[in-house]
């Protein structure tokens, strides 16, 4: 108290009753934490995104799982496509998901807001993959329920699928920032549907790569997606070891794709 009784708000710091603010950017973990919690609840939210990363290949995998539309050789069906599915879930997810709603937030000025923010771009790059990965869990879990139900017998470590995933989600999430950071937002929405559609057909997702003519085949089985099907399915179907081969090429693109989206990202 002061001597007319009133209490002193101006006093040094430390004393009881005082206010010491200290201005700065928070600790960088806690903004990506904070900036990934973020980014999952505003993807979970979005109805067309759960219908491009839940319900299509949810669907797929069920109807050709169910009817015999493409010849996916000796044993069951299930076997070979949910491979392919979880591959399928992940594009769906890291790629055409994040890229489309990327750049409409570059082009609504979200992106701009937060680049004058003590956010680093690589931070950011870095917290959207973090909530991918959390989405992809969903995704997975849900997936495999239904594949064991419709009678999915796995084999192979977990560790190399989680590997896998891992590797195919940094690969893919790269090419989508890079995208969403470079096109316009109209751009991003027709490339990034465009290719998850080639890439369902051409990708070795339900149509097994040895179905196509041998020089088409060499090129498809350099894409990310045919990698992460087919080592997948090394895995899960045939029950190998590490896919080395697969492996490698998820690792070059997620290099490629993550240095080429921190390199030319535009903010706005």
């Amino acid at each position: 108290m002061t001597a007319t009784g009133t209490t002193d708000r101006g006093g040094a710091a430390g004393v009881p009753g005082t206010f010491a603010p200290q201005p700065g950017a928070a600790p960088l973990g806690r903004m990506i934490r904070a900036q990934a919690l973020l980014e999952t609840k505003m993807l979970l939210r979005n109805g067309e995104q759960l219908l491009l990363t839940v319900v299509i290949p949810t669907l797929l995998l069920v109807l050709f799982s169910a009817v015999d539309i493409v010849d996916t050789g000796a044993g069951k069906a299930v076997d070979f496509l949910t491979p392919g599915i979880l591959a399928l879930a992940v594009l769906s997810t890291a790629f055409t998901g994040q890229a489309i709603a990327t750049g409409f937030e570059r082009r609504y000025g979200v992106l701009k807001r937060l680049a004058a923010s003590p956010l680093p771009r690589w931070a950011l790059m870095t917290a959207k993959t973090c909530s991918v990965l959390v989405t992809e869990i969903l995704q997975i879990v849900l997936l495999t329920v239904i594949a064991f139900a419709l009678g999915w017998s796995p084999h192979g470590n977990p560790l190399s699928v989680v590997l896998l995933l891992v590797l195919g989600t940094a690969a893919f999430s790269g090419l989508g920032l890079l995208m969403a950071g470079t096109l316009k937002a109209e751009a991003t929405l027709a490339a990034a549907n465009l290719v998850f559609l080639l890439l369902l057909v051409g990708g070795g997702v339900i149509v097994p790569l040895d179905k196509f003519p041998g020089a088409v085949q060499s090129v498809l089985g350099l894409l990310p997606i045919s990698a992460l099907s087919d080592g997948l399915r090394d895995v899960l179907q045939h029950g190998a070891g590490l896919p080395w081969g697969d492996l490698g090429i998820l690792a070059v693109w997620a290099v490629l794709g993550l240095g080429a989206a921190a390199k030319f990202f535009r903010w706005e």
